[in-house]
């Protein structure tokens, strides 16, 4: 009686221990989550490797110049259309000369405390040559444009709003519509556009798993456990990113952290929802809770490790990419399934059991009843559980099997899924070949993807004001918006280099440097001899496309090849050729980071399992999954979205969460199969595993599903395809693949799947 007592007392400490390390995490990382958005870097020229063409040809660049710069253009045009009045011109004048004196809201005593602090000279008014607008042509102070403010605000987002403040009240009455665009202008709307992450993502992401829940559980109760699991899980993930991306251990974009919190609350449901059925079959079989919860936990770790162990070893292979962006993705994503994987194992039951006795009552109204009959068959084979919608009294061994060819198995208590196995078992072989055959399908669309990149433009789903702006510039200014490429070359190679530049197509024109400062500037003549720098001349040199267009990637890459023609240790760098060395960065990805995924899966598999041929279906499965997705999106994008393209390495995100997650769900069922296997043999175990964890993992999928499509509120094209392949890819390998193919496909293989291990046969 002492001895129990004294259990009791000790279970209780170790619950109110491990909700006080959660609640403290909590704290903590809740504050860490608000400022994951001061650790960002957005700048896509930051993620290059040292070793691309155009960071060296940055590098040497700054040492032609005195001050970098950041330029920032007002456009404006008569609302009405036709020419600009002369008062509207001499309007335009004072609002430039007034723009230095704007101060700036929320600057600390460090920080500028004006616009004109944070630029490189007085903005000045240029007319169009056509008369029909002007641009006023700001240039901000690079080296302050991404510093923090006293509130945590970037200098660049502060100026430019601003400035867009003080246009729309000094032109209210004045005929005359101005946008804010250039390089300033498009960073400041993309970390705008990133600054839903915080809140509406979460909060969309999190109403959704939240209906789900409520249908799954038919609860009022356990569904807000589950979340406030996410939750907390979300908080110990942001925690740790905050701390390794302010120390500046990893590099932490918009991206990432919008993908990170879907991970992160879709790995911890899924793995909830895994726990929580486990732990209501088991409450079944043993009236204490305690009990329950630690067999439950017992049953669950093995393919919940392995879900996140599989997962983690994808993303992490993402640290062989050239690119900052991608290698950084990794860890961060990691960092989210490892919180997923011990908030599900060690918070969520300290929840469960929270109420001792009386802890069935988070059930309510369908609370699993203690059944006698139940116990004295003993515990549930380890692996998934049942359904969470499973009725009491209605268990995973009311079995009832047929002795037929096809061994079926009809699982009551299961509904629909006691029905697909029947089916699947009756027809298996046509059932495999024939949801083959329709994946492949879909997947000979794949070569139609367009990952070839798009321009700056492209990237908003939404209206926004430097996109305007910049169709505003090309349409009345021509090329004065083109960013030059920038060529440096030895001093010897200056009249070669020239002579190349000019003669290749797209390009409008090309000059040397001076000592007087002038560049590249459309037909502007070198003015005075050419700077030289350690024995180099720098040539800018204008494209005829603007510099975020794929035809001005195109010529860049043309430059390229005439240049080095001429002179071999010439370096060509600019926007246009980060964005060639962004594409050439994303197809190495691709080739070497998802053959290193594959084998890495595969051999976590052939642990898991023992075994070889089964790991093998498996992958082969979902790979072929992954491929019928792409080949979708491929359809939906070019003819349904109209979508311009996809940047490169959208297929490589969408490759790696899809065969590392979509696996999951073959992991969960193969484990289940191969419990069940060892008991009543392989073909009749493949059945009654995919009847009792039918309903669990095709909620799991949903919810995962549902998850990453919430990354398409995000009005940015990248995480709108993200959210569309994975969540669609999730739903095949959910639905189809888990449901329909592999369960087919080890049906028909049979006992053969195992090879080269052997299955121990236990007593039913």
């Amino acid at each position: 009686m002492l001895s129990n007592r004294w259990s009791g007392v000790l279970r209780g400490l170790v619950i109110v221990a491990v909700l006080g390390v959660w609640l403290a995490i909590g704290a903590l990382g809740g504050q860490a989550q608000g400022k994951l958005s001061t650790v960002q870097t957005n700048d896509s020229a930051a993620f290059l490797p040292s070793s691309a063409e155009s960071t060296q040809a940055a590098e040497k660049a700054q040492a032609f110049v005195s001050d970098e710069s950041l330029p920032a253009l007002v456009v404006a045009v008569p609302t009405a259309g036709g020419a600009i009045t002369p008062e509207q011109l001499q309007l335009l004048q004072d609002v430039a000369a007034d723009l230095p004196g704007l101060p700036l809201p929320g600057a600390g005593p460090e920080d500028p405390q004006t616009v004109g602090d944070a630029l490189t000279g007085d903005p000045v008014v240029v007319p169009s040559q056509d008369g029909e607008a002007a641009m006023i042509v700001a240039s901000l102070d690079a080296s302050q444009v991404s510093d923090l403010m006293a509130d945590d605000e970037r200098v660049n987002n502060v100026v430019i709003a601003e400035v867009r403040a003080e246009l729309e009240t000094a032109l209210a009455d004045s005929g005359l519509q101005a946008w804010v665009t250039g390089p300033a202008g498009f960073v400041a709307d993309l970390v705008n556009a990133f600054g839903g992450i915080d809140t509406v993502l979460l909060l969309v992401a999190l109403g959704a798993v939240l209906i789900i829940l409520a249908i799954v559980y038919r609860s009022p109760v356990l569904p807000f456990i589950v979340i406030l699991t996410a939750v907390f899980a979300l908080c110990l993930a942001g925690l740790v990113v905050y701390l390794l991306a302010d120390a500046g251990t990893l590099t932490l974009n918009g991206q990432a952290q919008g993908i990170l919190s879907i991970l992160v609350v879709g790995a911890a449901v899924d793995y909830s929802l895994l726990v929580v059925a486990r732990y209501r079959e088991e409450l079944r079989v043993v009236r204490d809770p305690y009990t329950a919860v630690r067999k439950a936990l017992r049953a669950s770790i093995e393919p919940i490790a392995a879900s996140a162990g599989t997962v983690i070893a994808g993303l992490l292979c993402l640290l062989l990419s050239d690119l900052g962006s991608n290698r950084s993705l990794g860890p961060v994503g990691a960092i989210g399934i490892a919180a997923a994987f011990l908030a599900a194992l060690t918070f969520l039951p300290a929840l469960l059991v929270l109420g001792g006795k009386r802890s069935r009552g988070i059930f309510w109204p369908q609370k699993p009843a203690y059944d006698p009959a139940a116990a004295e068959e003993g515990t549930a084979p380890a692996g998934v559980g049942a359904a969470p919608s499973t009725p009491a009294g209605e268990g995973a061994r009311d079995v009832a099997l047929a002795a037929s060819h096809d061994v079926e198995v009809h699982v009551a208590g299961h509904g629909i899924w006691s029905r697909v196995a029947s089916f699947v078992g009756r027809r298996d072989r046509a059932v495999w070949i024939v949801t083959a055959l329709v994946l492949a399908g879909c997947a000979a669309f794949v070569p139609t993807f367009q990952a070839e990149g798009t321009s700056d433009s492209d990237v908003f789903l939404t209206q926004v004001d430097s996109v305007d702006g910049e169709q505003a510039l090309e349409e009345h200014f021509g090329g004065v918006g083109v960013q030059p490429a920038i060529v440096i070359a030895p001093q010897e190679d200056l009249d070669a280099v020239l002579q190349a530049a000019t003669a290749t197509d797209g390009v409008a024109s090309a000059a040397a440097v001076t000592e007087a400062g002038t560049g590249g500037a459309p037909g502007a003549p070198a003015q005075g001899p050419p700077l030289v720098v350690d024995g180099d001349v720098r040539v800018d040199v204008v494209t005829e496309d603007p510099s975020d267009t794929n035809a001005a990637t195109a010529t860049v890459a043309a430059l390229r090849d005439a240049v080095h023609e001429v002179s071999p240790d010439a370096l060509v760098g600019g926007a246009s050729a980060e964005r060639l060395d962004t594409q050439i960065a994303g197809d190495h990805d691709l080739r070497v980071i998802v053959p290193v995924v594959l084998v890495v899966i595969l051999l976590i598999l052939m642990l898991l399992l023992r075994s070889i041929l089964a790991p093998v279906l498996l992958m082969a499965a979902n790979v072929l999954s992954f491929g019928a997705a792409l080949g979708v999106a491929a359809l939906v994008f070019n003819h349904v979205l109209d979508f311009p393209g996809a940047d490169p390495t959208v297929p490589l995100y969408a490759f790696c969460f899809l065969v590392a997650l979509g696996v999951d769900y073959s992991i969960f069922l193969m484990t289940r199969v191969r419990e069940e296997s060892g008991i009543i043999g392989t073909r009749r175990g493949t059945l009654r595993a995919l009847a009792v964890t039918g309903s669990v993992i095709t909620s799991a999928g949903v919810v995962l599903a549902a998850t990453f499509a919430a990354l398409g509120v995000i009005p940015l094209l990248f995480l709108a395809q993200l959210a569309f392949i994975v969540a669609f890819g999730v739903l095949v390998d959910t639905l189809i693949v888990r449901s329909l193919l592999v369960p087919a496909l080890v049906h028909d293989v049979g006992r053969v799947v195992w090879w080269p291990g052997s299955l121990r046969r236990a007593a039913p």
